[in-house]
């Protein structure tokens, strides 16, 4: 039987907007996390604008994003697994260690003059597979730090350290390729020399993980194969209408909400005519827009009927990737996809949170990697919008993407009682489905 609700506000903790900073472990996770998460965003403005120079096809964009999404489905589970069975400290530090080798040796690649639209591909199997083995044993990690009541917090600022790297992370590789590609805008060497920050963030990264203290022993002791454990972890979301729900719910916008960051070097360059600082430029909106975002979840971490926050900021989601399509004015276009990123913060933040508190702690390595191994189906979407942008229009396609997630969020939030339901998040804090 289901505990009775509680209401957080009964118990008194840190209210403050950066609560969750205060704590020393998690401050070094974040700061980590804001390393690795500025090396992913600039990687994506300088390889999607490098592979569209040498290929002029959204199709070959599709192709990057493909390799780097699919180690998610196949490695998350193997992740999840090996979160909730050892020391999740390890896991976490070797993982950036790993990629900035990988990026040192892809900045030789391209300033080289070598470089092909493979080396991409491989480049971001490699990145792909290392994020797959790591994130769920980071995510699954927070909440041994901060504690619950801290959750919402936590889960904002880690959402943050993504979204900050938006605001400086694009604009800096974007004004990196086009000062040091002195107007030839096929130019590698802009890239290049990207390559070579991206290698010296992720160190950054693994270093912080070593003033760590906390070594994230696991609870879960057993002499369960890992594929029993595997699939207890699928048993348990399927089990749970909740838990499942919220999972299946941040699985619309993977598939078509974030069509936008796929296609926007397309978008701009063919729509808005902009060259690689417009580029990003307007991924620093949506991280302004996301920043902000993160900012008010930190603040109003208590807010009530989260079940309609979710599903509100869904379709709120797909309805700015629509407006952005349908712009061909590089200010209104500025404007629309800094929503993107507002609703988008939110969205993401209070969906994972509301799962990490809804887990039992010895079955959250396992679920966050069935929630990331979900959201390694974007390709299922991308996909078709790619067809459409390839031989109908960029506007088209992402029109398309962003009324559909519109469409599927109402459907969802119709057939779904439950996750209407949820109040505060934290009410039956028993961890039964």
């Amino acid at each position: 039987m289901n505990a009775p609700s509680r209401d957080i506000s009964e118990t008194p903790f840190d209210r403050s907007m950066f609560a969750s900073l205060k704590v020393r472990d998690y401050l070094f996770l974040w700061i980590g996390m804001l390393g690795s998460a500025f090396a992913m965003n600039m990687q994506m403005v300088a390889q999607g604008w490098l592979v569209y120079e040498m290929t002029s096809s959204a199709m070959d964009l599709t192709y990057v994003t493909l390799a780097f999404m699919l180690p998610q489905v196949i490695f998350s589970p193997i992740g999840g697994v090996l979160a909730d069975r050892i020391k999740k400290k390890p896991v976490i530090g070797w993982s950036p260690f790993a990629n900035g080798v990988a990026t040192l040796l892809m900045a030789y690649v391209v300033l080289s003059g070598n470089v092909t639209f493979s080396d991409f591909i491989l480049v971001g199997l490699f990145n792909g597979t290392i994020m797959a083995l790591s994130i769920p044993a980071r995510t699954a990690l927070i909440p041994e730090i901060v504690g619950e009541k801290l959750m919402f917090n936590a889960m904002a600022f880690n959402t943050a350290s993504w979204n900050l790297s938006r605001i400086l992370g694009p604009a800096l590789a974007g004004f990196m390729i086009a000062v040091f590609a002195a107007g030839d805008t096929s130019s590698a060497f802009g890239v290049g020399l990207v390559y070579l920050v991206l290698s010296v963030l992720y160190f950054i990264s693994a270093v912080t993980v070593l003033l760590i203290s906390n070594e994230g022993i696991p609870s879960h002791n057993t002499d369960k194969s890992p594929l029993k454990d595997l699939l207890d972890g699928l048993q348990y979301v399927v089990g749970s209408p909740v838990v499942g729900g919220l999972i299946l719910i941040s699985i619309f916008p993977f598939l078509f909400g974030l069509s936008i960051n796929t296609f926007l070097p397309a978008f701009n360059r063919d729509v808005l005519f902009g060259g690689p600082d417009d580029l990003g430029l307007l991924m620093t909106a949506m991280g302004v827009g996301a920043i902000v975002g993160s900012l008010v979840l930190a603040k109003l971490s208590n807010i009530r009927h989260k079940g309609y926050w979710v599903l509100g900021t869904n379709a709120l989601w797909g309805a700015a990737v629509a407006a952005v399509a349908i712009t061909e004015n590089f200010t209104y276009a500025v404007a629309a996809i800094s929503v993107v990123g507002f609703s988008s913060a939110i969205n993401m933040s209070m969906n994972r949170s509301l799962v990490q508190l809804r887990v039992q702690q010895n079955m959250r390595g396992r679920v966050m990697s069935i929630d990331m191994m979900s959201h390694g189906l974007m390709p299922l979407g991308i996909v078709p919008i790619g067809y459409i942008v390839d031989h109908v229009s960029i506007q088209a396609g992402l029109v398309t993407s962003g009324l559909i997630l519109v469409f599927i969020t109402l459907i969802a939030g119709l057939l779904m009682p439950q996750i209407r339901a949820i109040d505060t998040g934290y009410e039956n804090l028993d961890k039964q489905p």
